[in-house]
Parts: structure tokens; sequence; C-alpha cells
């Protein structure tokens, strides 16, 4: 089936979707659209559609690594294009995971929910959002069945010009070739629009075994090790476009006022404090905010501090408040018992030690601020925005502006950084708002200190280990853990979220309809990577009248630093050391067990103790199976200033990899990320409001602060199969535990609170 000729291009069936879901693609003059995924220009120029967020993990490029690997372009000939968010692009995965958030009727079922669910719920809702480390779980596979779709059509054009099978011909580096002939992409475009695709798309089976697996290193990692990212240049030179580059005819920039996270209310404003701001266009007010737009942005914001606007909060709360009510919770609250594996509770008859640890809330803290353009005309609102989440992102302003969601246009950009900020959609409203109210386009930026007072930091988690240890003289050695038994005190954080994004909640509104829920996925970080007897996690929910929400890492930050905290506490206590500790416990997991030995060969581990400085730390992301395995070695000292990191020793197993510098790229950015977390400030609430807006304040890394990092990718003991798991997330969680375990070894202080700085030392 084909379609009708638009701009000089044709529109081929829909090969891999239902017949009512239209191709997103729009193809330019001498553009044509080989599929959902890619165009072919008449100049050979290919195009790759992206449906994620482009927010410096390399998605840009992975996927478009992706297509002209299995197409055979030449890489100089590939460009990106931000794909709208469609049905074509469904991310099932994450779909199937946040089930509980989109269908609250099926939390815990996560499991039990099979593919075609989720499949039906993420097309019929368009939902592309990029998070979990999802994004070539959801779409390697379609986008490479598409590119060699795509392969076969330029190869049966071909074929039918010079009289032969398509079988024959050869594609690659941009040509189809059979024997002394050759022909361009975009010489065969045109026709290539008009062939019937083979069902199934013919895969290149070389790829599956030349993708440069762990363990590969720059030099002999293959080709796909040399592919440079594509946005690396223009985000060099500045030309790289953000959604506060956007510039419109009579646009506007706009500045505005929040008060408290918590449901406060605007109460009043100076009227006339903005006379003699030149520049200024006009304000808006909601029951919730102030903004002024004007000229330009410092113009807007000048009169915004000249207004002195004043809001009201029935709940303020500080963080003494929220330190009580975790502390008195976490022993004598209800919980949900939300994870048990072998013998449960049952399996404890005492404890034989137990330990706390808390971890303070801790901030996305994104470079770039929460920033959007809108324009409303003739019944339709157009919205340029990065967002995680971009049809949830697109419903939410249509709401705010009483039209409907087909009368709203999103526009993807790029976000600079966003650490699951940008799943948060706040912004979105208040700028379709501006730009109805004062009827032109508008600009809005929010302030650093905007940004402080209205992000959802990662909540704060209270836990509790307790232990049953086996005795000397047993089979399984002295301290070894029989039963293990963790609660752990958090609000139901990813319930709260699922509310704002699905539900288009209040943040107020939405802590009120979870307060009291069992919060699977926030205990998921609470369950050790270990093959013990028995292991209980309990969650016991707190209210904290502070909105929560999603941060890089997630509950892997909370429950790997007390997880593997403990494990060192434990070790020590029995006389054991760190290392062959962890690897008499890790039963048939050799992925993880391999990254141990690696990591600690690397290092020079030399046992932890008599004050060498050195801490080792583990994480599993996903199953015995699947999922990425990474081990950390830390070298940290007391220091001027406080503690001083300064190596960091990284090996990782995630699978098959796409792309070695990017992946590279990941680990060492999660490994600063999870830095910041361990060595920078506690946000500090008083009143409702943080005691300080300014980001220097956050204490995060700088570049002096920054310590030696050796990352190696080892071969997964699962072979090349197995589909890569995602980076991004690895880094962040460990980095934590291993520098409080290097920092045991090297003074005998043991810190059990993160930030670690934050009690002093």
């Amino acid at each position: 089936m084909t379609g009708a000729a638009i701009g000089g291009g044709l529109v081929v069936a829909w090969w891999f979707l239902p017949r009512q879901y239209p191709n997103p693609l729009t193809p330019a003059r001498g553009e044509h659209v080989l599929g959902a995924w890619l165009k072919i220009a008449e100049d050979g120029v290919v195009s790759v559609a992206v449906p994620q967020l482009e927010m410096g993990q390399g998605i840009t490029t992975l996927i478009p690594q992706i297509v002209a690997e299995e197409l055979g372009a030449d890489w100089r000939q590939i460009a990106v294009e931000p794909a709208a968010a469609a049905p074509a692009y469904p991310n099932t995965p994450l779909a199937k995971r946040w089930i509980s958030l989109w269908d609250p009727a099926t939390a815990g079922l996560a499991e039990g929910v099979d593919d075609m669910l989720a499949e039906r719920f993420a097309r019929s809702n368009a939902f592309t959002a990029t998070a979990d480390g999802t994004s070539l779980a959801a779409y390697e596979q379609p986008a490479r069945e598409a590119a060699a779709a795509a392969r076969a059509m330029l190869a049966m054009e071909a074929a039918d010009r010079w009289g032969a099978s398509w079988e024959e011909c050869e594609v690659y580096q941009g040509l189809v070739r059979l024997g002394d002939k050759s022909a361009t992409f975009g010489e065969l475009a045109a026709g290539a629009a008009e062939q019937s695709p083979p069902d199934p798309p013919p895969l290149r089976p070389e790829l599956a075994d030349e993708t440069p697996r762990a363990g590969a290193s720059d030099a002999d990692a293959g080709p796909s090790a040399s592919f440079p990212r594509i946005d690396l240049p223009s985000k060099v030179d500045g030309s790289y476009r953000f959604a506060g580059d956007v510039r419109l005819p009579g646009m506007v920039f706009a500045a505005i006022r929040h008060g408290p996270n918590n449901g406060s209310e605007l109460t009043g404003f100076n009227v006339d404090g903005a006379k003699g701001i030149g520049g200024v266009v006009g304000a808006v007010k909601t029951k919730r905010w102030l903004a002024v737009a004007a000229t330009t942005w410092w113009s807007a914001e000048r009169a915004l501090t000249a207004m002195e606007p004043q809001f009201k909060t029935q709940f303020p709360v500080s963080s003494e408040d929220i330190a009580a009510r975790l502390d008195t919770l976490l022993t004598a609250g209800d919980s949900f018992k939300t994870h048990e594996t072998g013998f449960g509770e049952e399996a404890m008859a005492r404890v034989d030690m137990a330990r706390r640890y808390e971890i303070e809330p801790f901030h996305a803290s994104p470079v770039e601020t929460a920033s959007a353009a809108a324009r409303i005309a003739d019944g339709r609102l157009e919205l340029w925005i990065a967002t995680q989440a971009p049809e949830q992102t697109r419903a939410a302003a249509a709401k705010a502006v009483g039209l409907g969601i087909e009368d709203v246009a999103l526009y993807p950009m790029a976000a600079g950084g966003s650490f699951d900020a940008r799943l948060e959609h706040e912004h979105a409203v208040e700028v379709a708002h501006i730009a109805k109210e004062l009827d032109r386009p508008v600009n809005l930026t929010w302030s650093r200190r905007e940004e402080m007072l209205r992000s959802r930091p990662y909540a704060p988690v209270y836990t509790l280990f307790g232990a049953q240890l086996a005795a000397e003289g047993q089979p399984e050695g002295a301290g070894a853990i029989d039963a293990l038994k963790i609660r752990a005190a958090t609000p139901p954080s990813t319930h709260e979220f699922g509310r704002r994004l699905f539900g288009n909640l209040t943040p107020w509104a939405a802590i009120r309809e979870t307060s009291g829920m069992k919060d699977e996925l926030a205990m998921e970080g609470m369950v050790p990577p270990y093959a013990l007897p028995s292991v209980t996690v309990r969650h016991i929910p707190v209210e904290t009248g502070y909105p929560a929400g999603r941060v890089r890492g997630n509950a892997y930050v909370a429950g790997t630093f007390a997880i593997e905290s403990f494990i060192d506490e434990v070790a020590a206590q029995s006389g054991r050391e760190p290392l062959s500790y962890r690897m008499s416990m890790l039963g048939s997991d050799v992925r993880l067990a391999a990254c141990l030995q690696r990591a600690a060969s690397l290092a020079e581990w030399d046992g932890g103790r008599d004050q060498s400085g050195q801490g080792l730390a583990c994480l599993r992301i996903g199953d015995g199976q699947t999922g990425g395995r990474i081990a950390c070695v830390a070298t940290a000292r007391p220091g001027e200033g406080g503690l001083r990191v300064s190596r960091l020793t990284a090996v990782v197993d995630i699978g098959r990899i796409i792309n070695l510098d990017i992946a590279r790229q990941q680990i060492e950015g999660g490994l600063l990320f999870g830095l910041g977390i361990a060595l920078g400030s506690p946000l500090a609430m008083r009143g409702g409001l943080p005691e300080s807006f300014e980001y220097a304040d956050l204490n995060l890394p700088k570049i002096g602060d920054c310590p030696e990092i050796v990352v190696d990718f080892i071969p997964s003991a699962n072979g090349t199969g197995e589909a890569g798991a995602d980076p991004g997330e690895l880094g962040v969680g460990v980095v934590s535990p291993a520098i409080a375990n290097a920092l045991f070894s090297a003074t005998g202080l043991r810190l059990r609170r993160l930030p670690l700085l934050s009690g002093g030392l």
C-alpha cells in the first residue's frame, strides 16, 4: 500500500503499524519517506527520526548510528530529526514498567503485565517518554528493522533498473552496488519509496557479532567506537539550539515568581513597582504565580523583583519537621512488604546486627533552567520545549488554555541536562497561559531561584537494616548473612510523580491522593544483588508535606548506599575482607563477580584495611540474567575542606555496546553525578523554602574536585546476543558507598548519612 506524494516524496505503506496510524514523518521538497524512521533526500542526506529527548546522553547519535549501520549509509550523510510523539514510536518497556503510574488500579502487578497491554497503552497515548534507561530497549530493534526494510527497498529499485535480483545487490557506504554498477541513495530514493519491503525485514546478521562488546578497547572495538557524536560540533561552537534560543516575530521574554512548593498561593504584589523599568509589556497572574513579560528577560526579572510578590502557604515545612516524621515512623510506622526472597521474614529468629542509614533529598540541578516558548494563533498552540514526556506535556498545555490536544503542536527541543527534571511539565502550562493572556509569542525562562524553588528533589529515605548472622564454624563462614530485613521510611514518591505526569494533578493534590500508598518502584533499589537465604524489604510511606520527584539514579542511590555500607560493616565486624566477603554471596551472578574482580585488579585493591583509603561497592540494575552491573573502588581521605576523592576505578558489564565512547561518557558522567550527591550540600528547607537559592551552595564538584577516573568494560557472560543495558544510571548509585567505605578504611570513621559531609568530619 502506498500513499500520495507530498512535497516531492512518496509516503510508503505502513509496514509495521496498524492501518489507523498515520506516518508521523513529513518530507520536505526533494525528500522521500521510507517508513517511520527515516527520509532520504535526492542529495543523499538520510534524516533519522529520534523519538527520545537528547539531554546529553547521546541518543541523537545512538539511534542514527543503529540506522546507518543497518542501512549501509555513510556516517557523513546522516542527519537527525527530532520526532514528534506518535503511535509509531511506543516506549513499551517503560509503559510496562510504569503501569502502576498510568493505571493505579494495577499497582503491584507490573511483573504480570504482558507486552501487548503495555504496547496498546503506549501506542494509543503516543507514550514516547525518555526515562529509566529504556531508549535502546524500546527503539533499537524497530529502528534497525526500519533501516533493513529501507535498505531492501533501495536494493529493489536498483535491481529493477539493472534487471537483476535485489538480493544480489550490496549496500554500503551510501551506495548500492552490483558488479561494476553503482547508484547513490539519492538517485534511488524516489523509486525506492514506491517499493514494498520484504516481511520480515532482512537484518544484517553480521551486526550482532561486529557491534563492539564490553572489554573492547578504543583501538579494537570496531567501527562503532569511532562514530562521533552528531551534536558535539554545534555544542562546542555555540550554534546548538535549546528552547531558550527560540526567536519568533513579536516575541517577548517572561520571568516568573512562584511561592513555596507545597500548595502556596499568591496573596499580593506591588502593581506600581515596575514603573520606570523599560521594555515591560505586561504581567500575568494566577492563583499560584506571577509572571512579567518584557522585551528582554532581564527587564522582566527586574520588574518582578520590584513588584515584590507575596505568597502564603498553609503548611510550610522545614527540614527538621521532615526528619522528625521519618525518624518517628521508621521504627513505629505501619509498613508494606514490597520484596521478599528466599525463606522470607519467618527465617529471621534474631537480630545480630542492626544499622540505620539516612539519605537526605537531592536535586537534579541541571545547568539549563526550565525554559519554553509558546505561540497561540488561529486557535492553535505551538510549543517549543525540552520534555522527557512530550505527549503528557502537550496534554497539560492544551488543558491549561482550553484547547483540544489535537490543536497543540509540540516541537521537541534538546535539554541542557535534565537528570529527570524534564519529566515535569509545570513550565509548559505556564508559558501557554502567558502566551494566551498576552496574545503574542512568549519565551519563558525560570531563574535559578525558581528552578531551586520549584524542582522536585528525590525524596529522603531513612532505612533500618537488621541481619541474622551465621556463627563461626558454619560452612558459609563467620558473618555470613542468614536473613536480612530492611525497613525504609520514604514518601510514595513514584506514585506522586505519576499522578502529576499522567493525572495532571498539582503537586499538593498528588501528595494528598497518594498518601499512605505502598510504592514498589521507590523500594527497588533496596533489594541486594546478593544470593542471601532470606531478604525482606518493607516500605513505610511517609507524608513529608513537600513534593518529591525523580532524579538520575533514583531508588538505586539510596538503596545502594545503605546496602553496600551495611555489607562493609558486617564484613568489618566479622573480620572478613570486603571483596571476598561479597564474592562469597554472589551465587550464580558471574557477571557481577567478574566486575568486582576486575575493578579490584585495576585499582590494586589491598583489602581496604590498614588505612589504605580504598573502599569497594557494587550495583546490579536488573535481575540475575539481564540488566547492567558495575563495581567501583574509590580512593579517598580527609583533606582540606573535608573529604578528597583522588581516584574512582569502575568496571562495567552492560552487555552489547552500541557506541563505546558514549557508554564511557555515561559511566563517567554518572560517577561525577554520584560524587555530587555524596559530597554536596544537603537540601535544607525552612518555612517551605530552600535556605539557599544559589547554585554554588549545592557544592557540586568543580573541575579541580574531580578525581582520576578509570572505566573499563568487560565481556558479558551472557554472550553477544544480549541487548545492551543502559549505562546512564549505573555510575550514580555506586559512588556514595564506595567513598563511605574508603573513608572508613582511611580513618575508622563510619558515615551513615548522605550527603556524607552533612554532619561534618
